[in-house]
């Protein structure tokens, strides 16, 4: 069941919405800016940029001073940034469009995200598993963390080296190591437990 919506979350829903709109403006003028020809040009889309980046690091301020004030998510958010890898952004990216996080098991969370392999038989065909549906902002935030736990937190890049000895595509790995991460951060807001050193998942 969704839960009741309050204002407070409606804000906080449209204003890590918002902080996304304008993340992939910022990228659409970076790329115009890379091909524009003339100097005027490149200097008009810096211009945007400039302002996109002022807009964008307001947004983080806002996001922040909204999470501090509500005790729950404050919690929350110190037991999510906790983790290696999670940092503020992806944390309230969590908060606003995944408010099931902690509620649920590790098979519902990951099928909320879109994370969960869903296979493609038919009769004695066995077909390639692959994840479909959930919700995509919360899949693309969870990926950019991913790439990040994969470097710097000791659980995921063990998980990830396992993969890819076994001769696991990237994707293969990534999408995993997201579901892995997902979990982990399921159960630790589920147990309200800070990351110590490799929390029991």
């Amino acid at each position: 069941l969704t839960p009741p919506v309050s204002a407070e979350q409606v804000t906080l829903t449209e204003l890590a919405v918002r902080r996304k709109q304008l993340v992939s403006m910022r990228a659409s003028e970076s790329n115009r800016r890379a091909a524009a020809m003339t100097l005027k040009t490149r200097r008009s889309i810096a211009r945007v940029v400039a302002l996109l980046d002022r807009e964008i690091d307001d947004l983080d301020e806002a996001l922040a001073e909204l999470v501090q004030a509500h005790a729950h998510w404050s919690e929350t958010h110190a037991i999510i940034t906790s983790v290696p890898g999670v940092g503020d952004t992806t944390s309230f990216l969590l908060l606003a469009q995944l408010v099931e996080l902690g509620r649920l098991n590790r098979q519902q969370i990951a099928a909320l995200a879109g994370l969960a392999p869903y296979d493609s038989d038919s009769g004695k065909f066995k077909g390639t598993r692959s994840i479909w549906g959930g919700r995509a902002a919360v899949r693309c935030g969870l990926y950019m963390a991913t790439l990040t736990a994969r470097r710097f937190n000791p659980v995921i890049k063990r998980f990830a080296a396992r993969l890819e000895l076994k001769g696991k595509p990237f994707k293969v790995v990534m999408v995993a190591c997201m579901r892995k991460l997902l979990t982990l951060l399921n159960s630790m807001v589920k147990t309200k437990t800070l990351w110590k050193q490799e929390p029991a998942v």
